[in-house]
């Protein structure tokens, strides 16, 4: 039952935020997340990280309950520690997301926050889900709040980046739900169960369009190479809030159900197309930082740093390695945290200067000092400085890489060079240099509030992982056993 209030909490304060007074609305948003922060801080300490041997004993706090029984559809939902990890980062971001709307005036705020609320029950779901349909239909309610955020309170174009966005992942759920469908067909007791998927044996040609009909949808929202178009221009048009939703937790949607609906399920496809899949992450790794280095407007820049951040937690999963398994659940943690200081630190930008373009910021550092020190921090841990979050992870995905081909290795690395590159050199454009006559106010109670806490996460993270290895091992085991298991038996 703990799972099922995980994700009807969201929907339930959801629903109740609009029959509250507006006056109130921010108020109760923010105190909705931090008790589903609470409500997964009491699941972390019932979860048992002992060893387990199978999918079901992995699996706690199940619940399954026929929903639509003559279709085999379930309510069958239910929480591994690699899961688990997914729902702490949601439900510990949205607070901050919320918080970083504090000093904003919003039109309509009471729906604003009703659509973030709802996508957080949607993600929870996502993350939770262990039968196919289920789970697709979560997918779908999680991305019609973001539509709608971006539509309402985005920028300019904000119709036509829109339209974008819905076309490619529309076209990316549908290829997605005839896998789905495919997938149904085959099991032997016409389930949606994912332990019904995994007994299914496909042979090689099958599993290379199911590997397909996944991964396409799956990349189109992590995003990588070639499908990454609409990511730069939605997440520069949408709120901050919004672009925060989007990097920090939805994109975490692809790469993990990767891990869960697609090596396991079709690892002799995966075998046959790593090599085709770790060169569309080391291109997209090297174009995406390359073109951040021309970014003179900070929110473009931080998309496209997002863009080859992903796109090496995408390579470190085809590996099929413990190492690299390990490196993208740390790294995903890593990139939430770093891109919600990010994305913040570029409203602060447009709060106080009107303006997110490089070249029209400068010489703030001497009129807001702990601002200045707060960005210094997020961006060393962006570039993976040590005792970082983000040197931890990308320490790992790099050491999967090298194991499995050293070119590969090689090629990746150079995102820790060009990350270097183009963060300092927008930290330097816009916090050094001559001082402006212009006003800058330095961080304000709710600002501390958010940057803070994730200065500490930071700091947490990159001095001891082990909370993220210990919640995670068992299940990284599980799954790369699943995926040799399914190899042995496919040859």
């Amino acid at each position: 039952m703990i799972t099922a209030a995980l994700i009807a909490f969201p929907f339930l304060a959801a629903l109740l935020l609009l029959v509250l007074p507006s006056a109130r609305t921010k108020q109760f948003a923010l105190a909705a997340t931090l008790i589903q922060a609470a409500i997964t801080v009491y699941v972390v300490m019932l979860f048992n990280i002992n060893e387990r041997q199978s999918l079901m004993a992995n699996m706690q706090f199940i619940l399954r309950e026929d929903w639509i029984q003559s279709f085999g559809i379930s309510f069958f939902v239910g929480l591994d520690g690699i899961s688990l990890l997914m729902v702490i980062l949601t439900n510990f971001l949205l607070p901050f997301i919320v918080l970083t709307t504090w000093n904003r005036p919003m039109a309509n705020a009471r729906f604003f926050y009703f659509l973030m609320l709802f996508m957080q029950g949607a993600l929870v779901g996502v993350f939770v889900s262990l039968d196919a349909f289920l789970y697709y239909v979560f997918w779908e309610l999680a991305l019609i709040p973001i539509y709608l955020i971006v539509l309402l309170w985005g920028g300019e174009n904000r119709v036509k980046i829109t339209f974008k966005f819905f076309i490619y992942t529309l076209a990316g759920s549908l290829f997605m739900l005839a896998g789905i469908i495919w997938m149904y067909l085959q099991t032997q007791d016409r389930s949606f169960g994912i332990d019904s998927f995994y007994a299914v044996m496909l042979d090689g040609t099958s599993q290379r369009w199911v590997f397909w009909a996944f991964f396409i949808a799956y990349a189109i929202k992590i995003p990588l190479l070639p499908f990454h178009t609409w990511q730069p221009d939605t997440y520069t048009t949408a709120p901050s809030a919004g672009t925060m939703l989007l990097s920090g937790i939805m994109l975490k949607m692809g790469i993990y159900s990767i891990m869960r609906w697609v090596l396991p399920i079709t690892p002799t496809a995966v075998a046959a197309y790593t090599d085709i899949v770790l060169i569309m992450c080391v291109v997209g790794i090297i174009y995406a930082s390359w073109i951040a280095i021309s970014q003179n407007d900070l929110k473009r820049l931080f998309a496209w740093s997002s863009i080859a951040h992903v796109g090496l937690i995408t390579a470190g999963l085809f590996t099929l390695s413990r190492t690299g398994f390990q490196g993208a659940l740390v790294q995903m943690i890593a990139h939430g945290v770093n891109v919600i200081g990010l994305f913040f630190i570029a409203e602060i930008f447009l709060q106080r200067r009107n303006t997110t373009q490089i070249d029209a910021l400068g010489g703030i550092r001497s009129k807001a000092p702990i601002f200045a020190s707060v960005y210094m921090i997020i961006t060393f841990a962006s570039i993976a400085l040590p005792l970082t979050n983000g040197f931890i992870g990308e320490f790992l995905l790099l050491s999967a890489l090298y194991e499995y081909s050293y070119w590969f290795a090689a090629f990746a690395g150079l995102a820790v060079i060009l990350g270097a590159v183009y963060m300092l050199r927008a930290y330097k454009n816009t916090m050094l240099g001559e001082d402006s006559s212009e006003s800058f106010a330095d961080l304000n109670a709710s600002e501390k509030w958010v940057l803070f806490p994730i200065v500490g996460l930071i700091l947490f993270f990159g001095i001891y992982p082990q909370f993220i290895f210990n919640l995670t091992d068992e299940s990284v085991k599980y799954l790369l056993s699943e995926i040799t298991h399914h190899m042995a038996l496919n040859y």
